[in-house]
């Protein structure tokens, strides 16, 4: 139910997604619903963790094997398909937090900045700038691929093009970052 929820929401947005369109959706009356999860809350909440999660899995498969530019591309490039290709599971994860550290949104929270921590080891990053790169890299990716999958680049430069430049801009200043 909730992988069904996450893929009505890629289709009509986070926000079109209710407990009623998801159960027509289903073939069954909301009450049913209600069954598995607890109300529209706890099914954004599910949502969130699945998406935290699938975005781990993506990223931690393309870093496997690189190191420096060629892991911060992989994991850029991994980052940004997960969010084009899933806007509305995606949008689940913004502003919830998770309950606690065993809460399924924590644990794939962690994998998935696990994911970029290992990128992050292919420079030379002092251990009290490491939270510091991690944000850097999440407001990058995060950024343009929420822009992106929202419409937002309408101007005639290829985004394909201006996502390369995003990388080698953010690999330069890794390893300006690292020396200074």
């Amino acid at each position: 139910m909730v992988a069904a929820g996450a893929a009505l929401a890629d289709e009509v947005g986070l926000t079109g997604l209710t407990m009623g369109l998801l159960a027509e959706r289903l073939g069954v009356r909301t009450p049913s619903l209600y069954k598995h999860v607890a109300g529209q809350e706890d099914l954004n909440r599910r949502i969130a963790a699945l998406a935290l999660g699938e975005a781990a899995d993506a990223v931690g498969r393309a870093v496997q094997g690189y190191a420096g530019r060629d892991a911060l591309a992989a994991a850029a490039r991994a980052f940004r398909a997960f969010v084009v290709e899933h806007p509305g599971r995606y949008a689940a994860t913004i502003g919830v937090e998770p309950t606690g550290p065993d809460d399924p949104m924590a644990v794939a929270g962690r994998r998935l900045l696990d994911a970029f921590t290992a990128v992050l080891r292919g420079y030379d990053i002092d251990g009290a700038d490491v939270d510091h790169a991690l944000r850097m890299l999440r407001s990058l990716c995060h950024g343009f691929a929420t822009l992106q999958a929202g419409g937002g680049f309408q101007w005639s430069a290829d985004v394909d093009e201006s996502f390369e430049w995003l990388i080698a801009f953010a690999d330069r200043g890794l390893r300006a970052g690292a020396r200074g």
